[in-house]
């Protein structure tokens, strides 16, 4: 059994894989956040009966894997210089919840 839907424009089908086949990390939806409101939103929202996890990941009350994610981080590990990236990824693989102010820190070198 198979389902079509959308969401923003993006179309999806998803299967029905029965009671052998359970969720696990090797898919995820990912939510982008333009600030810490919507990251803090998201977060507790979509862990509401499920798990909250390392960098930003979390599992629903479906156990369906998700990443809460800041535009922001997006861009700073874009960013050509190294050593901007090495610092945020050290920063955010000790979260939980990704904060932004501690990202953008990271990112300056403070």
């Amino acid at each position: 059994m198979t389902v079509e839907f959308e969401i923003s424009g993006q179309r999806f089908t998803a299967l029905n894989g029965g009671p052998h086949f359970k969720f696990n990390e090797a898919i995820s939806l990912e939510v982008y956040c333009d600030n810490q409101e919507e990251i803090d939103y998201f977060g507790e929202r979509l862990s509401d009966g499920g798990e909250k996890g390392p960098c930003g990941w979390l599992k629903d009350r479906f156990g369906l894997s998700w990443q809460v994610t800041p535009m922001i981080l997006t861009e700073m590990l874009s960013d050509p210089d190294q050593v901007k990236c090495t610092r945020v990824t050290n920063a955010f693989l000790q979260m939980g919840k990704l904060d932004i102010e501690t990202l953008e820190k990271a990112y300056a070198g403070e």
